[in-house]
């Protein structure tokens, strides 16, 4: 073979597919992403500027949808604080976790050891890893006598059990690797912010890459807002009117998050690090709705502690530079639960094959495509206030049902976003049929993994 004839095999087996492959992941594996998830407590689907809020002030998290990818059917794993973090951590439905409603103090609920969180297995494959703020997984912070969040994969660790006490200012409840903090002078998003700003530049093993969960308090119950933020974006006297708070309060308190926020983005550009992370922004679950706190779930029907959408559609912004094109929109849906199997398969580490993944890898998305799943998206929370204790969505179309699976509504989401013409008991019954025959099935799925001789609740008042 001369020369000539030895260049043309050598381009030709470059172009097989086998070898395009081998490269594609060879740059994959060069190439793991630091990874930095935000989430907000008790944010609703309507509380950003870039969601539709007319008068709330968010830059900071706005631009990550022009740098990238902004989610309108994006869920929370479920419509309550420590369900949903169960969610996001497993990639699992939180019945099948053994975390069925929010966790008190001193209660004998936790995440137990034998659930793998992603934290776990980044930091099996070489991650760095770090949370911060919220925890809310089990009932005592810092004792052995439950799993600590080192317990489930977190290197270091600056959390409090659930909200900050006694409010969002000089909060008074965090814990450092175990150890209790005492009073801290500042607003709780900051002090959460500076926390992870210096673990970034002080504490992180840069031959690593990083992973960091940051859980902010904010805009949950109970609130403290600098007044310097209500003075200079929300001092309109038709804000300040009172009920336990003033939507001038709620507001601010969105925007002081969203300032915090913003130093950290600030930090990762001064540190060269934003070409080189995953950084998502989400919530936990949609806006109180008890008349107390001004949150809006925009067009969603209902808010927090319950399962129509304005329970669990939460905002979810996604950037990803040269993975992602800025300015994306995506309607296709999604889910907290996802979370795992996408950074795992961002970051080379395995899916656990031993138990039920609910999730599914989201990085077709990112490049336009649709989302295969075998298992649909499910959600149950039996303290739901309405009836309504069960929900799931099949595509475009979504199955509600009450606990004992005998009432049901259905609504199409894309062009009943509102679920306000319930299709349940309309002809023809193909579709109802079909997507009762798959609720069923799941449930019985998920009720047959549910942990045995485990602890209940519901916690003795609710939240």
């Amino acid at each position: 073979m001369d020369r000539r004839d030895f260049l043309k095999a050598a381009v030709a087996a470059a172009l097989t597919p086998a070898f395009l492959s081998w490269t594609a992941a060879a740059e994959s594996s060069r190439a793991r992403p630091n990874i930095l998830i935000a989430v907000a407590d008790d944010l609703g689907y309507g509380d950003l500027a870039c969601y539709g809020h007319r008068t709330i002030k968010t830059p900071n998290i706005d631009r990550l949808a022009t740098q990238g990818i902004k989610l309108t059917d994006y869920y929370s794993p479920a419509p309550l604080c420590s369900p949903a973090r169960a969610g996001f951590l497993t990639g699992r439905n939180p019945y099948r976790c053994g975390i069925y409603d929010w966790i008190p103090d001193n209660w004998p609920v936790y995440l137990r050891r034998e659930e793998i969180t992603f934290a776990t297995l980044l930091k099996g494959v070489g991650y760095d890893t770090c949370q911060i703020g919220k925890w809310h997984l089990n009932g005592k912070m810092g004792s052995p006598e439950q799993p600590q969040p080192n317990d489930h994969g977190f290197d270091y660790w600056f959390s409090t059990l659930h909200n900050a006490e006694p409010n969002h200012h000089n909060p008074e409840n965090f814990y450092r690797n175990g150890k209790p903090v005492g009073g801290i002078e500042g607003y709780a998003s900051d002090i959460c912010v500076a926390e992870t700003i210096d673990w970034l530049k002080n504490k992180w093993d840069r031959s690593q890459p990083f992973c960091i969960f940051l859980c902010f308090h904010e805009p949950h119950k109970n609130i403290a807002t600098d007044p310097e933020i209500i003075k200079q974006h929300y001092s309109d006297e038709r804000l300040q009117y009172q009920y336990e708070i003033s939507p001038a309060e709620y507001f601010g308190n969105v925007t002081q998050m969203d300032r915090a926020y913003g130093r950290l983005l600030k930090t990762l550009d001064d540190m060269k690090l934003t070409d080189e992370t995953f950084t998502m922004f989400t919530s936990d679950n949609g806006p109180d709705p008890t008349g107390t706190v001004f949150g809006s779930a925009g067009e969603m029907r209902r808010g927090k502690a319950y399962i129509y959408e304005g329970g669990i559609r939460v905002p979810c912004l996604i950037r990803w530079p040269g993975r992602i094109q800025p300015g994306t929109v995506s309607e296709e849906p999604s889910s907290g639960m996802d979370l795992m199997p996408t950074l795992c398969e961002m970051a080379g580490a395995q899916v656990p094959g031993d138990r039920t993944i609910d999730g599914v890898s989201m990085l077709p998305m990112f490049a336009g495509q649709r989302i295969t799943r075998e298992i649909p998206m499910y959600f149950r929370w039996n303290g739901c206030w309405s009836s309504m204790q069960v929900a799931m969505r099949d595509g475009d179309w979504k199955l509600l049902a009450d606990g004992d699976l005998q009432e049901f509504e259905m609504y199409n989401l894309r062009a009943d976003p509102r679920e306000l013409h319930n299709a349940a008991g309309l002809r023809p019954m193909a579709k109802f049929e079909e997507l009762k025959e798959k609720l069923v099935k799941l449930h019985e799925g998920v009720k047959a993994d549910m942990p045995k001789n485990w602890h209940w609740g519901p916690p003795p008042d609710e939240e």
